[in-house]
């Protein structure tokens, strides 16, 4: 980086000689901490591996463009079942992977923060689902979530802030009415996603490119709300800044180091929050090891990196004798939980939610072409034959539960990234409840797919929704971090994000990421105005 742009940048940064909070990852998480933080008047710097998007000039009506809104840096993948990691479970930019999800907004159930007691099987996390009750109410309020009048399933059961989304897909509409036939209660789905203006933001106009970037702004992002608004309030965040180690005193930690433009940076704060991607806060934890750390910050009960989960996101693709149009229409606009909980007679614990899920022609293509559940690979004048009878397929996707295995964990590898930190190694493998889940599942989705009037024709391997490595717990010899993400070993070092989940849930995690933030908030808010921080 030339001379002059390196003054610039040192010039523009705000909170240069210290913050009272500095934030790592500006995702679901770091987003919803840097508002209420700096709605508390204190002084926030979020420091953002990613780019700061434009979504007028970055996103794009387009599969492939739009592919480096994931974080796509080389990981070492093993295990039995390697994971597949870049767009389907990460991002990097201002807004993190929330800039393209789907936009599927649920609550976990009450049985999710207690499954061994109440299943015998994963562990029970410190709070229960009332400890969450009212920050669930909050961020569905704040982001102005749309969905069901009644919600069927669990403790929540409506209504949701703003009407449905409608009309919904041609999917959508098969696979409710699919689901009437066989008995199984469906919803249009709860989504982040505005079928109403809001907030100065246009309602959803079924372009369909949610996971492409929402270039109108009526899907929820970090990017377009609670960023701005922390901005506004008087946060700093900082974009093209990677956190390469977070730096410590002998107890308590002092801040962090940060690459910028091949620029080395420190940033100095009361307290330290990592809110970034599960692979990368137990990497840059177990990578800031220090004489009085010497297994990782925080990591005193040796469980930085351990009890990764994904969810099971196999798809069933189906050949229906009418086109379906799979291109149209929000992705998920139709789901049931009608296999969310425990049923012992299935042969499995715990459950999951299926759904309606839209595909664009590349993403078929590439799914059905390399990732068929028996193995097999399409290739060729087959994949384009195919491709061919696109607009008449259907899609079912699986939301599935994985529990918790120590085993899957994050470490570091021997080769080194072009900051000069290890590279992450993920190592993942299905346990025998994992797979007889997803037996079951797929079972569900093919005889959905058969009441369509269609026939089942691609099952494919996918994971989604990248959970766990720093769990949550009151037991320092047995988890990272407390029920606020507090770090045991180090008082004013926090963990926010689904780093800290204990358990994966049969749903989608990024209400419960922001529910948590914000509880996160007040909590932290509360200690530091008592002088504790």
């Amino acid at each position: 980086m030339a001379n002059k742009e390196r003054l610039d940048f040192a010039a523009k940064r705000k909170y240069a000689d210290g913050a009272d909070v500095c934030i790592v990852g500006a995702g679901a998480a770091g987003g919803v901490l840097a508002y209420e933080l700096a709605k508390e008047g204190l002084k926030v710097v979020v420091l953002e591996a990613g780019p700061f998007w434009d979504p007028q000039h970055d996103f794009a009506s387009d599969e492939l463009a739009t592919r480096r809104l994931a974080w796509q840096a080389t990981r070492l993948v093993d295990g039995a079942n390697p994971l597949k990691l870049g767009h389907n479970n990460s991002g990097r930019g201002v807004g993190g992977g929330t800039v393209h999800f789907t936009g599927v907004f649920l609550r976990f159930h009450e049985s999710d923060f207690m499954t061994k007691s109440v299943d015998g099987v994963g562990e029970d996390w410190p709070i229960r689902y009332q400890d969450l009750a009212p920050y669930y109410d909050y961020i569905e309020r704040e982001i102005a979530v749309s969905g069901p009048k009644h919600f069927p399933w669990g403790p929540y059961n409506g209504p949701y802030p703003y009407p449905v989304r409608e009309p919904i897909s041609a999917n959508a509409q098969l696979f409710r009415e699919a689901c009437e036939q066989r008995g199984i209660e469906s919803v249009v789905a709860p989504l982040a996603i505005l079928s109403a203006p809001f907030d100065g933001r246009p309602p959803c106009i079924n372009r369909g490119f949610c996971n492409q970037g929402c270039m109108p702004n009526a899907k929820y992002s970090g990017l377009i709300h609670h960023i701005p608004k922390a901005i506004d309030l008087g946060a700093e965040v900082l974009a093209d800044c990677m956190v390469t180690q977070v730096l410590t005193d002998g107890t308590r930690a002092t801040g962090v180091v940060f690459d910028h433009d091949g620029e080395s940076y420190v940033q100095k704060a009361r307290v330290v929050i990592l809110a970034g991607f599960v692979v990368e806060t137990p990497r840059l934890l177990l990578h800031s090891a220090t004489p009085h750390f010497p297994d990782g910050l925080a990591n005193s009960s040796g469980w930085v990196g351990k009890a990764i989960m994904p969810h099971s996101s196999q798809d069933v693709y189906g050949l229906l004798p009418e086109e379906v149009r799979l291109y149209k229409g929000t992705p998920v606009l139709a789901l049931t939980q009608h296999f969310y909980e425990t049923d012992r007679d299935r042969g499995f614990a715990r459950g999951y939610t299926l759904s309606a899920h839209g595909s664009r022609p590349v993403g078929m293509a590439s799914a059905i072409a390399t990732e068929q559940q028996n193995g097999t690979m399409l290739w060729g004048q087959n994949l384009r034959r195919t491709m061919l009878d696109y607009n008449w397929y259907a899609r079912i996707t699986l939301v599935g539960e994985v529990l918790p295995n120590p085993d899957n964990k994050v470490s570091l590898a021997n080769e080194k990234d072009e900051y000069g930190m290890p590279l992450a190694r993920v190592t993942f493998s299905y346990g025998e409840n994992d797979k007889r889940l997803i037996s079951h599942a797929i079972e569900q989705m093919n005889e959905l797919i058969l009441a369509m009037g269609g026939k089942p024709a691609h099952v494919v391997e996918d994971t989604a929704h990248l959970m766990g490595g720093c769990r949550m717990g009151d037991d320092p010899e047995t988890s990272v971090v407390d029920s606020f993400g507090r770090c045991h070993d180090i008082p004013n070092l926090y963990i926010a994000g689904a780093s800290t989940f204990v358990t994966s849930s049969g749903g989608n995690p990024t209400n419960t990421v922001m529910a948590l933030a914000a509880r996160t908030a007040d909590h932290l808010v509360e200690v530091m105005r008592a002088g504790e921080l």
